[in-house]
């Protein structure tokens, strides 16, 4: 089986309310969309929403779909101090078995159709790799404080861009993995995880106020 977890606090620091708050003329928001998203997933037999922001519940509820299920989260794993690594020992505590779609309101750009596509390649490419997570490819110039950290100057001191090596940024879109990994390892992710590329629109992630209008703008 596939569990959606998908996890909300109350109280954005950020941007009020984010999760709520009405998003490009869509009531429920931020919340609202995510929940229709996996809803239109097939594959996916269980979607938790792990909260303890009470309107959040009154949406998730609004659906009156059996395969929602509310995780009344308690409020000190549920604090701007809660550390993702607190979370994902957490989830073993709700989820028994299975395997284990971790995904974010935040993430409006990644859809029923994304989430299709990532557990489909997800059970398709086991024999190589243990889990999956989403990536944006970058090549660009970076640098470390003092030098480069993806090209060589010695060799050429400014490089086309699509011959830089690339590296992958993990945009927090979703990750999935058999629970047994979080068991064992402590982590949404095992040691050989799929990356699973989205564009920079698709992963557009709502983490500022000037990020929530931007992406009210993009939908």
């Amino acid at each position: 089986k596939v569990v959606a977890f998908l996890p909300m606090r109350k109280g954005s620091q950020r941007v009020k309310n984010k999760n709520i708050k009405d998003f490009a003329g869509v009531k429920g928001g931020l919340t609202f969309i995510k929940i229709s998203q996996l809803l239109k997933v097939k594959k996916i037999d269980k979607i938790i929403v792990s909260t303890n922001d009470e309107e959040v519940k009154n949406i998730a509820l609004s659906f009156g779909n059996k395969r929602i299920f509310i995780n009344d989260r308690s409020d000190h794993l549920a604090s701007s101090t809660t550390s993702t690594d607190d979370l994902i020992k957490y989830v073993p505590n709700i989820i028994e078995n299975g395997i284990v779609l971790w995904t974010h309101v935040t993430s409006p750009f990644v859809n029923e159709k994304l989430y299709d596509d990532m557990i489909e390649l997800y059970f398709n490419n086991l024999d190589k790799a243990d889990s999956l997570m989403s990536v944006t490819k970058i090549q660009k110039f970076l640098w470390g404080k003092e030098k480069p950290i993806n090209y060589d100057k010695s060799k050429e001191k400014w490089p086309r861009t699509q011959t830089i090596e690339p590296i992958y940024e993990i945009n927090s879109g979703a990750f999935i993995a058999d629970i047994e990994i979080y068991k064992s390892l402590n982590d949404r992710v095992g040691g050989r995880p799929f990356l699973y590329g989205l564009s920079e629109k698709q992963a557009f992630d709502i983490d500022w106020q000037d990020d929530f209008e931007i992406a009210e703008i993009l939908w």
